[in-house]
C-alpha cells in the first residue's frame, strides 16, 4: 500500500506540475509580480509635504525653514528650489559636523523621505519681508526635478524660536 500511496503522490504531483505549467500559473504569477516590482521602481516620483514650520526668526531679514518630503514613488526627486513671498530668495542648506553649505538641490530618495530639520538639511530664507509673528502661516512652493506634481505649494506655520517638533 505504501508503493501505491507513493505512486499515487508521484503521479498527482506530476499532474499539478503539468497542469501549471500547461496553464502558466507559476510563469504568470512570477512574470506579473516582476513586471509588477520593475514598473514601481521605474514610477515618477510620488511627492507629499508634512510637518512644515518656520521657527520666529531671531534677526529681521533672515529666517530657517523645515519641512518633511515623502516619496512613494519609485524613483528619486531632486528638490531643487522654494519661493515664498516672505523672502526675496530661498537657499538650500545641509550641514555637515558644524558648518553649513549651501546646495543646489537636495534629493528624496524613492520609497523614503527628506527631512529638514535644525541641524541638518534646511531652507534659508533671505531678505525677508517682513517678521512674522508666531502663529502667522507663510506659503512656501517647493520645486521638484523628476516629481509627480513638480511643484507643490504648502503652509507652515511660524512657531516660536526654541519649537522642536516630536518624533
Amino acid at each position: 500500500m505504501s508503493r501505491r500511496r507513493a505512486l499515487a503522490g508521484a503521479i498527482g504531483g506530476t499532474a499539478a506540475v503539468a497542469l501549471a505549467a500547461a496553464t502558466g500559473v507559476f510563469l504568470s504569477s512570477c512574470s506579473s509580480s516582476g513586471a509588477h516590482a520593475a514598473a514601481r521602481a521605474k514610477a515618477p516620483a510620488e511627492l507629499s509635504v508634512s510637518g512644515g514650520y518656520i521657527p520666529r526668526p531671531l534677526l529681521t531679514d533672515l529666517a530657517a525653514a523645515y519641512v518633511t518630503v515623502t516619496n512613494t514613488g519609485g524613483t528619486p526627486a531632486e528638490l531643487t528650489s522654494v519661493s515664498t513671498p516672505l523672502a526675496a530668495h530661498v537657499t538650500l542648506h545641509t550641514t555637515k559636523g558644524t558648518t553649513m553649505y549651501q546646495v543646489a538641490s537636495l534629493t528624496v530618495p524613492a520609497g523614503g523621505r527628506l527631512s529638514l530639520g535644525t541641524g541638518g538639511d534646511h531652507l534659508m530664507l533671505e531678505n525677508l519681508t517682513r517678521r512674522p509673528p508666531v502663529g502667522a502661516k507663510v506659503t512656501l512652493t517647493l520645486h521638484f526635478a523628476h516629481a509627480t506634481p513638480a511643484t507643490l505649494t504648502v503652509t507652515v506655520p511660524v512657531r516660536p524660536t526654541t519649537y522642536h517638533p516630536e518624533g
